[in-house]
């Protein structure tokens, strides 16, 4: 417990008004905000940050050497912070709405979104991921999800005694209120401090988003938010001694049910 009370992390959340199906605009200004940025160890970029939320996945579908993590991979080197949020790859005939996360000069962790919107017809162009992942760096365990993960609690359920949730998202204006209230339930019912990241604008099938992007700490409290519909930036300083000292002093993870998802 003494290692962990000087264990800390700077994250910084992007909401961003996406530039419709145009990796390379949506690419220089992701690097023009990061540029500009004080230091972080930790850049959380919104879901399908290269393209936003769209469904021509031949035409937008890209490897994982491809141009988009190819110049993150750059970016976190120059910049020393690992950089994480989701886009559209193309791997063995499918496509995956994927979370990456990119260490400085490490290897590329990923996690592949689970629940597809089958509301938008997600679920028809996508292939849906299997597995959760625990994130390891700089002393935290990172659990990333997608959007529509959000409104599915046993999938996120804290049995790893994660430290950090990250969600990232292109959820629309029109249900921001689930937004902000699930998130501050994840984060309440886990434990752990959310990290959440959504756009702002109009995209290319005219569905408008507000953003929201917040930090909530492990106890429910917000440490900082955007101003709705404004390109910005977030800041915060995450310690790990508040999130053990919180289930230390109130530890209902003892009372917690079994789930087994299949």
């Amino acid at each position: 417990m003494k290692q962990d009370m000087n264990k800390k992390i700077i994250v910084s959340l992007l909401q961003l008004d996406l530039i419709w199906e145009n990796p390379g605009q949506n690419l220089n200004k992701i690097e023009r905000y990061i540029a500009g940025n004080k230091k972080s160890d930790i850049i959380v970029l919104p879901e399908l940050f290269s393209t936003g939320f769209t469904m021509n996945v031949k035409e937008f579908g890209e490897t994982m050497n491809g141009e988009t993590l190819n110049f993150l991979r750059e970016i976190s080197e120059k910049y020393k912070t690992a950089i994480c949020g989701s886009l559209l790859i193309k791997e063995n005939y499918n496509y995956y709405n994927r979370f990456v996360f990119i260490k400085p000069g490490q290897e590329i962790e990923y996690y592949d979104k689970r629940h597809l919107f089958s509301v938008g017809g997600e679920n028809e162009s996508y292939s849906e991921g299997k597995t959760k992942r625990i994130i390891e760096f700089m002393g935290f365990k990172i659990l990333p999800l997608i959007c529509y993960d959000l409104r599915f609690p046993v999938w996120s359920r804290n049995k790893e005694d994660y430290d950090i949730l990250i969600y990232v998202a292109n959820w629309p204006a029109s249900r921001r209120k689930h937004w902000d209230i699930l998130l501050k339930a994840r984060a309440i019912e886990n434990q752990a401090v959310v990290l959440a990241t959504n756009r702002i604008g109009t995209d290319g099938r005219n569905i408008n988003y507000d953003g929201g992007t917040i930090i909530i700490n492990a106890f429910g409290q917000e440490i900082f938010k955007t101003d709705d519909n404004k390109e910005q930036i977030i800041t915060a300083e995450i310690l790990k001694q508040d999130i053990n000292k919180l289930r230390k002093d109130f530890p209902v993870w003892k009372d917690k049910d079994d789930f087994i998802i299949k």
